[in-house]
């Protein structure tokens, strides 16, 4: 079976194209941009015409949508751009995976949530209620797909970090080196998620057929709760950067364009019963990414 994926030089991607090379499948990667090493194709998704023309040239089973528009605070100058990717592009890959008979697997987020206030994870019935730009935009996304009339699988993640591009991982490891100290918000609390783990979980449905006949929408980040707070003191923990005082803040004091949610746990009981898979625990996915990054023993 031939699967196409979108987003490919994102970090979720990146390591769909890792997890990818064993596969008995044939996966083509595309980005808006060739890759230098020709290994990721171009595809313009906002191209409504282009993504047809792609689709129904290589007649995928299995379409895997990683793009999206995800600088938070940026998307909040930019609706139109945040919308162009994240609600008319989606919108486009659905409607060639109608018309060709793919199913496509569209990766959303928890900012999905936002506004109100609440301590119990949440479900995927749970309604929307974006606080923010990029947030709405995602959700419209998701709408378009369900409209659209395509079978699909909507992933809905968190917090994602990896080796790979711009993430508060990579964040934290360079200020922690560098400054005597940084304030994080601890006010805020979900659940970090290894891309790695995302895009496993993602192959693993694909390789085993187990999408079939299991439409929806699913939850899937790592194991375990935390805040930023959290996420940056065990950062600078495992990666010995004991010199930095790590300081914990409301988000008050640190004022940002978007509104985050203050509660985005994900309940991952849907997906668990859907498909029988380990979650692994977020402190060990995090250990697992810094020593693949060389930054800790």
């Amino acid at each position: 079976m031939d699967i196409l994926v979108t987003g490919a030089d994102g970090q979720l991607g990146h390591w769909m194209r890792n997890v990818s090379s064993r596969s008995g499948d044939r996966y083509v990667f595309t980005d808006v941009r060739r890759s230098a090493d020709g290994k990721v194709d171009m595809l313009d998704i906002t191209d409504a015409q282009a993504v047809s023309d792609a689709v129904g040239s290589l007649r995928p089973g299995v379409i895997v949508n990683c793009a999206a528009y995800t600088d938070v605070d940026k998307a909040e100058d930019e609706p139109e751009k945040a919308d162009l990717l994240n609600r008319m592009a989606v919108g486009n890959l659905a409607a060639a995976a109608r018309d060709s008979g793919a199913v496509l697997i569209h990766v959303s987020t928890d900012y999905v949530f936002g506004k109100g206030s609440c301590n119990v994870p949440l479900r995927e019935d749970s309604a929307g209620t974006p606080a923010c730009v990029y947030g709405h935009t995602k959700l419209l996304g998701e709408e378009a797909v369900k409209a659209s009339g395509c079978r699909y699988v909507i992933m809905r993640t968190s917090w994602l970090y990896s080796e790979y591009g711009r993430n508060f991982l990579k964040t934290m490891l360079s200020l922690t080196a560098s400054e005597p100290e940084v304030k994080v918000v601890f006010d805020q609390v979900g659940t970090p998620t290894y891309a790695a783990d995302l895009a496993g979980a993602v192959h693993a449905m694909i390789e085993s057929r187990e999408y079939e006949g299991k439409y929806g929408i699913y939850h899937y980040s790592d194991e375990g709760v935390c805040s930023w707070f959290d996420f940056a003191v065990t950062i600078a923990r495992y990666a010995g950067h004991s010199a930095c005082r790590i300081v914990p803040c409301r988000s008050s004091e640190f004022p940002s364009k978007a509104v985050r949610p203050s509660y985005s746990v994900l309940d991952k009981g849907r997906f668990k019963a859907a498909f029988g898979m380990d979650v692994p625990y977020w402190t060990d996915s995090l250990a697992r990414c810094m020593r693949n990054m060389g930054c800790m023993d």
